[in-house]
């Protein structure tokens, strides 16, 4: 296949993404049921922001033309691809980006996460034929001349172990956080609120921990978050709330509660599900400053950052841990 039919191919994808297709349904519904984190809520977002974010042909168009993307690549290199499985889809982005490339990619799926990627996957080699060299589902990857794996910081060891040798790209854990100046309208808490809570905190571009001014008014942040009250009713949602609330409260810790979120003070920049910490600064531009240099941190949202709301709409060129994955598929 060459670039232009590659890129065909992912615009048919698109269509069927956005489509109300009954076997399509039918899957969505499946992954959701397997997965209880995978609300149709959110496997509908993750869905929604590939399709309009990642696969419009202004998008494949410009990254083709970014990345000088050729019509037939001479020599394919095979790409070990290792997903993760925290939010629907989440690997997603990588194929896109090795398909377009022109070279094969060899996929581990997530057990969290196989339901929809290997639907979409068949769904394209269906379609044609000629994709199936690029698109290979494996139990086992091996013999890659690439590789690129997402994980936590454990398994990134065991990664660095047996892929260090050849090119890679190892992500780790990360997380996002929020700097807040005390001037946010009762609209950007809200979208505060999504940057918190969609995918019920799971992935890396989710808020974790806030910066506040001293003497911040918490109370209209924890009325925004009610946005997300209905969270009360997912029972994997509301065990965690009530593990870490029992803990404040057994440890005779001051915290501040809407139901559904437990806001904690601490230093740390991850939080667990159903807590978030937050951190009091007196200059923040110092602290924008320093989390721009924080490995860890892999968005800033509020002041020195995203708009509030855009933390899980990340463009087709916007890349996990800062990696340029276009670039490094490009240079192999």
């Amino acid at each position: 296949m060459n670039a232009e039919q590659r890129k065909a191919l992912l615009q048919r994808l698109r269509e069927y993404l956005l489509s109300d297709s009954p076997e399509w349904l039918e899957v969505k519904e499946r992954a959701s049921v397997t997965n209880r984190w995978f609300t149709p809520e959110f496997i509908d977002l993750a869905v929604g922001n590939i399709a309009n974010s990642f696969l419009t042909e202004e998008a494949l168009s410009a990254l083709m033309k970014k990345y000088d993307v050729p019509q037939e690549r001479a020599q394919p290199k095979k790409i070990g691809i290792v997903m993760a499985g925290n939010i629907p889809l989440v690997g997603f982005h990588d194929l896109i980006c090795c398909f377009l490339s022109g070279h094969y990619a060899q996929i581990k799926l997530s057990s969290k996460d196989d339901i929809l990627p290997e639907h979409l996957v068949k769904k394209m080699i269906e379609w044609e034929p000629a994709a199936a060299p690029y698109l290979s589902i494996q139990d086992r990857i091996q013999g890659c001349d690439a590789y690129i794996t997402t994980g936590s910081d454990n398994t990134a060891r065991y990664f660095e172990h047996y892929f260090g040798k050849y090119p890679h790209i190892i992500r780790r854990n990360r997380t996002s956080v929020a700097v807040i100046t005390g001037e946010e309208t009762a609209a950007d808490l809200e979208k505060l609120a999504d940057d918190v809570h969609q995918y019920f905190g799971l992935g890396c571009r989710n808020v974790t921990r806030l910066y506040v001014p001293q003497g911040y008014d918490f109370v209209p942040l924890l009325e925004a978050f009610k946005k997300y009250a209905h969270f009360a009713d997912h029972y994997k949602f509301r065990n965690n709330y009530d593990y870490h609330l029992a803990i404040q409260i057994m440890n005779n810790k001051y915290y501040m509660t809407n139901n559904v979120m437990v806001l904690v003070e601490s230093e740390e920049l991850f939080s667990p599900i159903s807590q978030l910490n937050y951190t009091y600064y007196t200059d923040k531009d110092k602290v924008v400053e320093a989390l721009k240099q924080n490995q860890q941190v892999q968005a800033i949202v509020g002041y020195g950052g995203l708009p509030f709301g855009q933390a899980q709409c990340p463009a087709v060129d916007t890349f996990a841990d800062g990696v340029d994955t276009m670039a490094f598929l490009r240079d192999l």
